[in-house]
């Protein structure tokens, strides 16, 4: 015997339902302190400063994946032999 029983509601109204506490005023502080606190970071920080922060190797990165694909396209694991 299979029963199958749909609940047409909404979240709050589930959430209200099953007793658990309305956390939508806690997100929205939280949101706008983490939006403040981003605008904040990235105004003190100017282009260059972001980019070293992000990619802190710089073009290094990019230098070594691209070995890597080569190596692994030649079949040896290695550098590509000619």
């Amino acid at each position: 015997m299979k029963v199958t029983v749909d609940i047409d509601c909404t979240p709050q109204e589930a959430r209200a339902f099953l007793g658990l506490p309305d956390v939508a005023p806690v997100q929205e502080v939280f949101v706008e302190a983490l939006h403040q606190r981003m605008t904040e970071s990235i105004a003190a920080m100017d282009g260059d400063a972001m980019i070293k922060a992000w990619m802190p190797d710089g073009m290094a990165g990019w230098d070594q994946w691209g070995d890597m694909l080569r190596g692994g396209a030649g079949g040896t694991g290695g550098k590509a032999k000619k």
